[in-house]
């Protein structure tokens, strides 16, 4: 029998996120939505945050955002929220370990993403209502920002997505085999700011400043902000994602890990 944390772990999750999906759809849409607002919480703070410091050290904000953002992730991760990027990752790993067959990782996946989403639209909605947000113009920080992501043609979004969500599970796998909490954090920090820095490509973080810029009072002033190009961008980010999560991190490491009792992690 293997000695692997990382089996045992993915052995856990996998068994508890299928428990509940099965149990109850409605608790996992709820924790699920609350992933995706607990991203929308810190992008909002962040935008608002990088347009003081830009107006006080021009393109200082670039550095503030990427750090504010990622307490986002570490809400997620200690409050037991439904995430779809980290879901990538155990999920696949479990699969492959056949913890769960393919047909009801992918059934829970496409569930975790839809309610990420609507987690995301309602707190940007509240976002962009709020006073924080009620002087908005398109040279904001978010603004710009949408408009970089959404300027990208497919084939770049698709390497970016797979960088990003390679950093988001270095700090997920981190967080599920690194045993004290400070630590636990230090690692989620890093590994979330530094892609958030870089610009790279998450689907439930681009949902988080999609849907601020959705409500906002200059939606139509956001260039390449239309439907039809929202759509194919998250449709190439969530397949990018998933082969960094999945197939880069959690698929890599099932195989390492399996049938091994000595070199495991």
């Amino acid at each position: 029998m293997s000695s692997s944390e990382f089996i045992s772990k993915i052995d856990y999750y996998c068994h508890k996120k299928e428990s509940l999906f099965k149990q109850s759809k409605f608790k996992y849409a709820i924790r699920s939505m609350f992933a995706g607002a607990f991203l929308t919480f810190s992008t909002a703070a962040g935008a608002i945050g990088a347009d003081l410091l830009n107006s006080i050290v021009p393109s200082s904000g670039y550095f503030l955002f990427p750090f504010v953002f990622a307490w986002g992730l570490v809400y997620i991760v200690f409050l037991n929220a439904e995430l779809v990027t980290s879901n990538m990752m155990y999920l696949t790993a479990g699969a492959f370990l056949k913890k769960m067959d393919w047909k009801k990782a992918m059934i829970i996946l496409l569930y975790c993403t839809l309610f990420n989403l609507i987690g995301a639209l309602v707190a940007g909605w509240a976002f962009a209502n709020s006073s924080a947000f009620s002087h908005l113009t398109h040279d904001s920080f978010l603004p710009k920002l949408v408009a970089k992501k959404l300027a990208r043609p497919s084939d770049l979004v698709l390497l970016e997505g797979i960088l990003a969500n390679v950093f988001v599970n270095i700090a997920i796998l981190s967080s599920i085999l690194v045993k004290d909490g400070a630590a636990k954090l230090w690692i989620i920090l890093s590994a979330i700011s530094m892609f958030v820095f870089l610009s790279n490509e998450h689907i439930a973080a681009n949902f988080a400043s999609f849907s601020i810029m959705k409500f906002s009072m200059i939606a139509d002033q956001v260039p390449h902000f239309d439907l039809p190009n929202i759509l194919r961008h998250c449709d190439v980010t969530f397949i990018a994602n998933f082969i960094g999560g999945g197939l880069l991190i959690g698929l890599p490491y099932a195989f390492l890990n399996k049938n091994e009792d000595i070199y495991v992690d």
